[in-house]
């Protein structure tokens, strides 16, 4: 490959039959009176020829980057993993996807600060910022020091103008997991989460609704080693229970380890169900039944939604994903049945 230097437009010029003003407009951003045909082609060679810190150059002087920030907050929770969790990980995956389908680049960056989302912004003169992880005092803090359009993937925020807010059904997520649990005659039933509010707590109250009674909630700590313990000095009072219902697939993958590690089998002596309808969950053993989002559907109303601010088509608005109950093996049927004797040879 030829270094920066040697390579110049007229060279690119002449290898495609094409003007060096060609070349040097499709370089500027120039594009309006250019075929995509070309424009591609010019890209591709570029990047062949070992042009693309000079196209990286170009891009940052335009008034329209191209570019697409992805920030997560690196949360302590994650203890340095952040971007290993499934969540998260489906999450960048689809966004991926769905940027790149939208003309963009996609740039990532965790912080643990939401104010970091400043300097990186201005940094690469990004066009948009799509943020996931942090609360809601910290948003309105970025809305006020930022003037990049920015959405908020995994929102809690009511109605608002000022950013766009993408949020899913959690409520009734929880209703839909609460009335499974008693349809299959479960009414002593524990939810555990790392905190009680936001979206957690409207899993948890949306659960209440669903068992149409209120179910006990076990605020867990953040940190794994302090959640073994945790466990550990409560399984008495877990196993009074027939039925966990955790606010994350993590969470409840993680219950179940420990259960089963305590001796108990899954859903025999207790049942368990998650929330997020996560690739893990699928494949856990027993299948975990979990309230499942569509992480496609979520990705690209989150970069259409982005697009439209960054057009000046919307302000912002908040959008609401519905959720779906997926069954697994995890929950046990405590409704006994009684049939009818059947005769042989009689159906």
């Amino acid at each position: 490959m030829w270094s920066e230097n040697k390579v110049r437009i007229k060279d690119i010029a002449e290898e495609l039959g094409l003007s060096t003003a060609t070349v040097s407009n499709v370089l500027h951003g120039k594009t309006q009176k250019i075929s995509d045909r070309t424009v591609k082609a010019v890209e591709q060679r570029l990047e062949e020829r070992g042009y693309i810190p000079n196209m990286a150059a170009t891009l940052l002087a335009r008034n329209n980057s191209r570019i697409i920030g992805v920030v997560v907050n690196d949360h302590p929770k994650y203890e340095g993993h952040v971007f290993e969790d499934s969540f998260i990980a489906a999450a960048i995956n689809y966004l991926s996807d769905e940027t790149e389908a939208s003309g963009y680049f996609m740039m990532l960056k965790k912080a643990k600060k939401i104010t970091e989302i400043i300097a990186f912004a201005s940094m690469w003169n990004l066009d948009g910022v799509v943020v996931i992880g942090f609360c809601e005092d910290e948003y309105q803090d970025l809305r006020d020091r930022i003037r990049v359009p920015f959405v908020i993937y995994d929102g809690f925020l009511d109605e608002q103008n000022r950013f766009g807010n993408l949020t899913i059904d959690d409520f009734d997520g929880g209703r839909q997991a609460g009335q499974y649990l008693r349809e299959m005659g479960h009414s002593r039933v524990l939810c555990v989460a790392d905190n009680e509010i936001c979206m957690d707590y409207l899993r948890y109250q949306g659960l209440c609704e669903g068992l149409g009674e209120k179910a006990d909630f076990m605020k867990i700590p953040m940190q794994a080693a302090e959640r073994e313990l945790f466990y550990q000095e409560r399984l008495t009072t877990i196993k009074n229970y027939t039925a966990i219902f955790a606010v994350s697939d993590f969470y409840a993958l993680e219950m179940m380890r420990f259960l089963q590690r305590s001796g108990m089998n899954i859903p025999e002596d207790i049942s368990v169900i998650g929330f997020d309808g996560s690739r893990e969950a699928q494949n856990a053993l027993p299948k975990l039944t979990t309230v499942a989002q569509d992480n496609a559907l979520r990705a690209r109303t989150a970069i259409h939604l982005l697009m439209e601010m960054i057009n000046g088509e919307t302000i912002a608005k908040t959008v609401c994903i519905p959720v779906k109950l997926s069954i697994g093996d995890s929950v046990k049927n405590l409704i006994l049945r009684t049939y009818p004797k059947i005769s042989k040879g009689v159906v």
